[in-house]
């Protein structure tokens, strides 16, 4: 980041890591009191799955319009004013009268949650020259999975002590603190302006249409879908299949596999910027993935549990390579990384959000051992779209700008 000492850098960077590690929280902390909130609500799986849809719906429509929102008012407004968003609605989730309310709130955090992805990621960017940077991205992605692993435990041991509405509040605070933290400690930068409207689409076009992005982006739909599903999916299965388990104990097995989200990512990130093609060890690492996602109803917790350890370090390096090579793609030139990732992101989670919705329907009418298998399944059927996106990008690509 050009005309920062290192100490600010750092400041700077462990700001937006935490930042991200509070953000994650937010998604997850909803998985762990999944089932008291449809025991509250007197709601079914179809109508809980509805509810974390929501979520992943307001997620994934505003990508773009934040993508617009960085090139337009710049990466750190956009950022912080986003955290911001995301308390508000979280603590409003809280106190919900009824399950739709819930799914409302639950879209609007999902809104904020977009506003938030791409924008503070590609402020890591500017952290990070090329060479540098696949531990960085691999580390921000480490960020999430600690979030996501603390939002997912916490959330079902509170929720069993307290009520499923404690956690969402506690996340809802969390990101208010989080939002004046990065107001008050991430730097502004001489040349932190945005282009001027009448710029945006002759700017956006090549990044909109590149293959390689659009390759990428739905080549990894599998991975997200059959990632998020057992992460947020499998507290339910075993509150339904084992109920003798507690919360707490059934979300034992998705934490370890977000535990090992954690050395995953910045493991996967390093080895991939050394790689000559990326795309062989995303396909390798999904397809792993997707079979060990298939068996989990036959898995005793032991087994279960070393599974998700296998799943949670595939999903780190898959992640860390699906948000790094783009980084190195001529058409992320300039102050459109931003665009670019969430471009990716908003197709993952629409074409994976119909792939959970559609877990719920098929759990719903045929068990959970024909839903696991449907999600690994959908894990891999993606995969081979990666074979269009580019073998080799260009390195040094998307030159560092302050954001």
């Amino acid at each position: 980041m050009t005309g920062l000492d290192p100490r600010r850098r750092a400041v700077a960077a462990w700001t937006l890591l935490v930042a991200r590690a509070v953000y994650a929280f937010n998604w997850y902390d909803i998985g762990g009191v999944l089932p008291l909130v449809g025991s509250r609500f007197g709601i079914g799986t179809v109508d809980r799955g509805l509810v974390l849809v929501a979520f992943l719906l307001g997620a994934a429509i505003f990508q773009l319009p934040a993508g617009f929102a960085a090139m337009r008012w710049g990466s750190r407004s956009t950022s912080v004013v986003a955290l911001g968003a995301m308390a508000v609605f979280s603590v409003g989730s809280a106190f919900s009268s009824g399950w739709i309310v819930l799914a409302l709130f639950r879209f609007g955090v999902g809104a904020g949650a977009a506003f938030f992805f791409a924008p503070a990621l590609e402020l890591v960017t500017r952290y990070y020259p090329g060479g540098d940077r696949g531990f960085m991205i691999g580390g921000y992605n480490a960020a999430f999975s600690v979030g996501s692993g603390i939002g997912l435990f916490a959330s079902a041991y509170l929720g069993s002590t307290a009520g499923w509405a404690w956690p969402l509040e506690l996340g809802g605070w969390l990101l208010l603190g989080t939002t004046l933290a990065a107001a008050a400690l991430l730097p502004r930068l001489p040349s932190s302006h945005g282009a001027p409207a009448g710029d945006l689409g002759k700017a956006s076009r090549p990044v909109l249409t590149s293959r390689s992005l659009w390759a990428v982006a739905v080549g990894g739909a599998g991975l997200w879908a059959g990632f998020y599903i057992a992460a947020q999916y499998f507290v339910n299965f075993a509150h339904s299949a084992h109920a003798g388990w507690s919360l707490a104990l059934a979300a034992a097995a998705p934490t370890v596999m977000i535990a090992l989200e954690v050395p995953g990512g910045p493991i996967g990130g390093w080895f991939g910027e050394r790689s000559r093609d990326m795309r062989r060890s995303l396909v390798a690492w999904g397809l792993l993935a997707a079979v060990l996602i298939a068996v989990v109803p036959w898995l005793p917790l032991p087994a279960a549990v070393g599974a998700f350890a296998v799943i949670g370090f595939a999903d780190g390096v898959t992640f860390a390579l699906l948000y790094l090579l783009p980084t190195y793609l001529p058409e992320l030139r300039g102050n459109v990384v931003a665009l670019g990732l969430g471009l990716i992101n908003s197709v993952q989670i629409f074409l994976g959000s119909a792939v959970a919705l559609v877990f719920a329907y098929v759990a719903d009418a045929e068990g959970y051992g024909a839903a696991w298998i449907f999600a690994g399944a959908a894990t891999a059927v993606f995969l081979p779209f990666l074979a269009l996106a580019a073998r080799r990008p260009t390195p040094g690509a998307a030159p560092a700008r302050p954001a």
